[in-house]
């Protein structure tokens, strides 16, 4: 056999190569997967030779031995590097191979290492079991260099295998354990010989199983054990170790074929990620849930809102999303303290949970403020009932550990509900209109639940609108200031004033803050505006300090939007009293008793600010609400506005008198000064006069004014 007659067998694997990858090369790849896996690195020279005599496959050493690329070795053919007079006797030596259940050896020449200089090799061959090519070992030198190079490949296997780091098993085609490396049974905590003829998913839980059943499930199937070769594919596999532990593996399979594509079983080489997968698993979950209360957080929450919202669009059905915001919650993190204050919400979260079904979504935004997702619903009085649960639940005492020992605390809830898609059919929409419908329960009195109207998101828009006019406002100074004097009960003078916000509006003409002031605090303007008026009132007061009386006072209203600014505004306000040369004193700051229920610790720290100032305190419309003479004792307050209402009843029963002294006594025992709000006639003026009032502020003694006019006023008295 000489090189003319191969001629046209190459001229064809080079058309087949030109048009795709060699029809030879393909029916071998999956057989020689393995087979190239354990003897790439051999020191030994390993091909693959097709019946053509093309090389299909070289290990790394072959490749070298030849002077060739191992990845173009499908260009040459093997017998063109066999000495020409060798030739015949090699293609006696392979076509004996081929058809030969044994391996052949042979001894002959061949032009090694690229050089074109001859060297004897010694050649070992047999067919790889299709017919169609050989496996052939070449070994430069004789046949002791041939063992002592078989011999030093097999201990680097064995070496690499039994020390590896990762894991190595192999399973038979029934998923039996054929073979695992020392490191696979570390991992396990069994010894080899415990685990070698078990089934691997001896050693996994019900999750191992099915991941494992998913990925070589195909192969145990109907269709004669073929599947697609799939090697390296990379997933992660659970097992349980010895102790019970979870071991999580990230492994790299390679499913092992005979010649004819049967599957024989799978090879692995796996990683311990358990550690990382814990690490994920924790981020993810920090991520996501609500560390106090287990429950999904606000990012949670938006996507299983959304997937909720694709259920219903696919089904006939809907589903109503639930705000809620617990009442009075502030008020027991004060007294109790925040431990008692966490408590509470995750018992919150146990009791909502309970109103729920499995299959709802309750989720904390941050806060005291919930959310539910109940979806799949067919009728509204579902919801209903569950909201009313709800509130039922909440309104319940709740036994908390406080500062000093078991303690009471009483909440209750203010629910919004809107429905999807019927109120809104965007995401932020619903969000929007749930969070309208519960402030209209808190409006309404709390500890009810209520429903989105659309009379809700047109006072919604209103209340934007507004805003942006307040933003001109602002900018184009529409707003004025009108003061009201504080007439001394002792000797009938002006020395004080409260300032008066109006807004001068272009076409509704002269707006009182109840029109403006709840536009101003929930776009968050009234921190500005409020600002614009501590200034102005700061300047009026350096004017009527050098025209009306050296210690002439100005009081300024302050919202509890602006009492919870940080520390910048006082520094501009210190600044503002320092360039005006104004004592800090000649400003009194009122303050709602509903202010200081928001949060003692922070109406502490913010009235230390003003104290530090010089800036004085009044309490107003003190006698309406929840605030009694111990908070009078507790926060540095200087003056006590009594509200105007229990003036009104002083001049009609006597014992509103009685009581009304009684306030006035405690107040002066505390070393503050009161102001009578509300003074509407002179007899009224009299008898709080009589009561130890030191102050009275009403239109018995001037309405709101201008400047001039109280400037004109105060001097007159």
């Amino acid at each position: 056999m000489d090189k003319d007659v191969h001629v046209p067998a190459a001229m064809l694997a080079r058309q087949q190569l030109d048009s795709g990858v060699s029809a030879a090369r393909l029916r071998h790849e999956q057989a020689q997967a393995r087979y190239n896996e354990l003897h790439l690195l051999a020191p030994a020279g390993y091909f693959v030779v097709g019946l053509d005599g093309c090389i299909l496959q070289a290990n790394v050493a072959g490749a070298r031995m030849l002077g060739i690329a191992r990845l173009d070795a499908w260009r040459h053919r093997f017998r063109d590097y066999v000495g020409a007079s060798w030739r015949p006797g090699f293609d006696t030596f392979f076509q004996a191979a081929l058809n030969s259940p044994a391996p052949q050896v042979h001894v002959l020449e061949m032009r090694c290492f690229g050089d074109g200089m001859p060297a004897a090799v010694t050649l070992r061959a047999h067919a790889d079991g299709s017919g169609q090519a050989c496996r052939i070992a070449v070994e430069v030198g004789g046949e002791a260099g041939w063992l002592e190079a078989l011999a030093h490949s097999e201990e680097r296997l064995r070496r690499i295998v039994h020390c590896a780091d990762e894991g190595i098993w192999e399973i038979d085609a029934l998923g039996f354990i054929t073979f695992v490396n020392p490191r696979m049974a570390a991992l396990l905590g069994w010894e080899i010989e415990d685990l070698l003829e078990q089934p691997l998913v001896r050693f996994m839980d019900d999750e191992g199983r099915a991941r494992f059943e998913a990925h070589f499930g195909a192969h145990f199937g109907t269709h004669g054990g073929r599947r697609p070769h799939a090697q390296g594919e990379r997933f992660d596999l659970k097992f349980v170790r010895r102790d019970g532990q979870a071991l999580w593996t990230s492994a790299a399979s390679t499913p092992l074929f005979d010649a004819a594509g049967h599957y024989l079983g799978a090879l692995a080489l796996v990683t311990d990620v358990t550690r990382q997968r814990a690490s994920a698993e924790r981020i993810w979950h920090q991520a996501n849930f609500d560390e106090l209360t287990g429950l999904p957080n606000r990012h949670m929450f938006h996507d299983r809102l959304r997937h909720e919202m694709r259920k219903a669009d696919r089904g006939a059905g809907f589903l109503a999303l639930l705000f809620i915001d617990l009442d009075h919650f502030k008020e027991v993190n004060d007294r109790l303290g925040h431990a008692s204050g966490d408590a509470l919400l995750a018992e919150a979260a146990r009791r909502v949970t309970a109103c729920v079904r499995a299959s709802d979504t309750l989720a904390r935004l941050g806060g005291d403020e919930f959310t539910v997702i109940l979806a799949g619903l067919q009728l509204v009085a579902d919801v209903d009932r569950i909201a009313q649960a709800i509130v039922d639940a909440l309104a319940r005492p709740f036994q908390l550990a406080g500062e000093g020992g078991e303690a009471v605390a009483e909440v209750s809830a203010s629910v919004g509900i809107a429905l999807y898609p019927a109120d809104a059919r965007a995401l932020p929409a619903l969000l929007s209109r749930a969070d309208q419908a519960m402030y209209a329960s808190k409006n309404a009195g709390r500890n009810r639940y209520s429903y989105f109207t659309p009379d809700l998101q047109e006072a919604a828009l209103a209340r934007q609108a507004v805003a942006a006019e307040l933003r001109v406002a602002l900018a184009q100074q529409q707003f004025e200031i009108l003061y009201q004097p504080i007439v001394s009960l002792r000797n009938g003078t002006v020395r004080k004033a409260e300032a008066l916000l109006r807004w001068r509006h272009p076409k509704r003409g002269l707006l009182a803050p109840a029109q403006f002031i709840p536009f101003a605090e929930s776009s968050g303007l009234i921190v500005e505006i409020g600002d614009w008026v501590f200034r102005e009132a700061a300047a009026q007061a350096g004017r009527w300090q050098e025209r009306i009386a050296p210690g002439f006072q100005v009081s300024v209203n302050k919202s509890p939007v602006q009492f919870r600014r940080d520390a910048a505004l006082y520094q501009g306000w210190q600044d503002c009293l320092r360039a005006l040369a104004l004592p800090a004193r000649s400003i009194v700051v009122e303050i709602n008793e509903s202010t200081l229920l928001e949060g003692a610790d922070r109406a502490l720290e913010r009235l230390a600010r003003y104290q530090a100032l010089g800036l004085q305190v009044a309490l107003d419309h003190f006698g309406t609400g929840h605030a009694s003479l111990a908070y009078l004792k507790r926060y540095p307050i200087d003056f006590v506005k009594i509200d105007s209402s229990l003036a009104a009843l002083v001049e009609k029963d006597g014992s509103e008198l009685a009581l009304y002294e009684a306030v006035v006594a405690m107040a002066h025992e505390l070393g503050l000064e009161v102001v009578a709000e509300g003074v509407e006639t002179a007899a009224q003026r009299a008898l709080l006069k009589d009561a130890g009032c030191d102050y009275a502020q009403g239109y018995a003694c001037g309405h709101p004014m201008t400047a001039q006019a109280l400037e004109a006023l105060a001097r007159s008295g």
